[in-house]
């Protein structure tokens, strides 16, 4: 799983209009569990990355992903955005 979030994240990070979207679909596969193990720190962290780069639809499902969230859980993907988006 590592390897598939390597190699997507940093796909999305090359430009294009598509990148929002990449990030959208790992936080989708992390909600959902497609994949992986069902994570969904990690989804929030992604649909938060995509909402940043102008995806409306991860802005949606982050909001939705945020209610069923713990508050401990919560702040810990918003740093984990907040430090992915810092180094990238």
């Amino acid at each position: 799983m590592a390897r598939f979030e390597m190699q997507h994240s940093e796909m999305a990070t090359m430009g294009g209009e598509a990148k929002a979207d990449v990030f959208c679909d790992m936080g989708l596969m992390y909600a959902t569990g497609r994949g992986c193990d069902q994570d969904l720190v990690s989804a929030h962290k992604w649909l938060n990355i995509a909402a940043i780069k102008g995806c409306d639809r991860a802005a949606e499902l982050r909001a939705d992903l945020a209610q069923s969230m713990s508050k401990s859980d919560l702040a810990l993907a918003l740093r984990a955005a907040r430090e992915w988006m810092t180094m990238h």
